[in-house]
Parts: structure tokens; C-alpha cells; sequence
């Protein structure tokens, strides 16, 4: 599972650091077309961030697996990945919709919240974690 995380971690920091280039000079290049707006762009940009947080603090989490239970480690990795995956995905999309000549994607609203709740139950997760660590599993 390390691996997993580390993989995932590794290549979503990577794509966050593109997609942040990508917003910061290309999408703001296309406000003047109209096909993308100011709040598109900062929507756009609260995604680069949720993912770039994510990357780091899975690939945290691989560097102290050993270090929590194995079973709430994986289980908080995962959401971090899922809620990557929802809540970014779906803002990327939502945020570049007019550019990439998308419509009717109203159905992508209520898959952002669903993102954000995996992001705070991973976090959640990680808290009991550490609640668990008991004084033989020194950090």
C-alpha cells in the first residue's frame, strides 16, 4: 500500500503543478474571451490546492506507515485519493466547462461535496490514527 500512496502522491503533485501553470497563465489568458471567468479561475485554482495538499500528505503518510494502524492509514489514504479525484476532477471540469465547450453538467455539483466529505473523512481518519499511537509507536 506505501507504494500506492507514494505513486499516486507523486504523480497528482505533478499534475497539480501543471494544472497550476496551466490556470495561472492560460486560463488567465481566456478571461478577456468570456469562456472563462474570474470565479472560474479561482475555482479552478482552490482544485491545484486541494490536490497539491493531498499529494504532500499522502507521501507523508507513506514515510510513517509504519508508524500508525495499518487499517485506519489505509483507509485515510484512500479517501484522500477518492476525495482527490472527486473533488478536484469535478472543479477542473466545472471551472473549464466553457472553455472546453462542455454544457449541461450540472450533475458534476453534487459530486464536489461528496469530494470534500472523503477529504475530511481521510483527515478524520488520520486523527484517530494518531490517537491510537500509543507510546511504543513513537513519532
Amino acid at each position: 500500500m506505501k507504494k500506492q500512496f507514494i505513486v499516486f502522491g507523486g504523480f497528482s503533485g505533478a499534475t497539480a503543478v501543471a494544472l497550476g501553470a496551466l490556470g495561472a497563465h492560460y486560463l488567465k489568458s481566456q478571461l478577456a474571451t468570456g469562456l472563462v471567468t474570474e470565479t472560474n479561475l479561482q475555482t479552478f485554482e482552490t482544485a491545484v490546492k486541494y490536490q497539491m495538499y493531498h499529494a504532500i500528505v499522502l507521501i507523508i503518510l507513506a514515510a510513517l506507515f509504519h508508524k500508525f494502524e495499518e487499517g485506519l492509514l489505509v483507509k485515510a489514504a484512500n479517501c484522500f485519493m477518492v476525495g482527490t479525484i472527486l473533488f478536484s476532477g469535478s472543479l477542473y471540469l466545472i471551472s473549464t466547462a466553457g472553455l472546453l465547450g462542455l454544457s449541461n453538467i450540472s450533475w458534476l455539483g453534487p459530486i464536489t461535496p461528496v469530494g470534500g466529505l472523503f477529504l475530511i473523512a481521510g483527515w478524520v481518519l488520520l486523527g484517530v490514527g494518531g490517537l491510537k499511537i500509543n507510546k511504543t509507536n513513537k513519532l
